[in-house]
């Protein structure tokens, strides 16, 4: 039976799975370090699956060489993947099986703020009757901010599904673009006439605060910002700035510098805006994104017990 360490709030997504699952005793654990990295050491498990809490020791201690962090998801910027391969711990994601479900959310959150749903929705429970003046998808252009697995499947979604058009920004072209009305290289030019603008780029240190004021004010001022991506990509200081002074109209996003969300400045808060979504990280948390994610951790896991290290979905080799 191979012992293998989950931290809670990832068990509770796909408890069927881990509950489930042959071969495996899979052992919920608290998501902060010092707690995970007990129980690791209470158990003898060499195996970890993690969320998007960020690890900076213990639990590279309490690992032993050979074992795996699996990371519940594809972003991993809280794995410290250097500590990792000098402790000889192998760090692993689970890359598209979470597309689906962060296109879908990416669609609804522009869908939400085009029609002002969120928003008329609480004024309605609230006893206020106020239709709000929303605008249609059809027709409009929606910029495509990196179009890798997820961006891609944004653009089919809106192109075919609401008869947008779809302009591209990225530094590669993409395998397949069919979807795509326009593809540049041009930060400037995918946004100059974009109303939508959905981000699908990775948190490096390239594109940390990508999102910057400069770059918003190359937006119309009717524009609406979405990102489901990773919150380092955007400056939400600049971003409250452009919201309030009318530089752009309107944002959603998912995802944000801390989480739970608190602001980087306590004076620009976005939560006391009016025209921005705010959701919990919720793009890849659907039943069966998580249990694709589920099953392909322990896939990983499963691989490293035979040896097959190579056949891995490592993040570092």
């Amino acid at each position: 039976m191979i012992k293998v360490i989950v931290t809670e709030q990832e068990y509770k997504k796909a408890l069927h799975v881990f509950d489930n699952a042959e071969g495996f005793e899979c052992i919920p654990a608290p998501p902060e370090e010092s707690g995970l990295a007990a129980k690791i050491r209470e158990t003898g498990a060499k195996f970890a699956i993690i969320g998007i809490n960020k690890y900076c020791l213990d639990l590279y201690d309490a690992i032993p060489e050979g074992g795996v962090i699996a990371r519940f998801g594809v972003g991993h910027d809280g794995v410290d993947k250097v500590l990792a391969k000098n402790r000889g711990i192998h760090c692993c994601n689970t890359p598209g099986v979470l597309d689906d479900s962060v296109a879908e959310c990416a669609i609804g959150l522009m869908l939400s703020a085009a029609r002002h749903l969120a928003a008329c929705s609480a004024g309605n429970k609230a006893g206020r009757w106020n239709p709000c003046l929303g605008i249609e998808l059809s027709g409009k252009i929606l910029a495509v901010i990196g179009c890798g697995n997820i961006g891609k499947k944004v653009a089919k979604i809106a192109k075919y599904g609401f008869g947008m058009k779809v302009v591209g920004f990225d530094v590669a072209k993409p395998a397949d673009s069919s979807a795509i009305d326009e593809l540049t290289h041009d930060f400037a030019t995918a946004v100059k006439n974009a109303d939508f603008i959905s981000f699908h780029i990775p948190d490096i240190p390239s594109t940390r605060d990508f999102i910057n004021f400069d770059r918003l004010k190359m937006m119309k001022h009717s524009a609406i910002l979405i990102n489901t991506a990773r919150g380092g990509i955007l400056n939400e200081n600049a971003l409250y700035d452009a919201l309030k002074s009318g530089i752009i109209a309107g944002a959603a996003l998912d995802v944000f510098k801390t989480e739970p969300y608190s602001p980087q400045n306590p004076e620009k808060d976005l939560r006391t805006l009016d025209g921005i979504i705010m959701t919990p990280h919720i793009g890849s948390s659907t039943r069966e994104a998580c249990e694709r994610m589920a099953k392909a951790a322990l896939r990983n896991i499963e691989l490293a017990t035979h040896g097959k290290i190579k056949e891995m979905n490592l993040i570092i080799q």
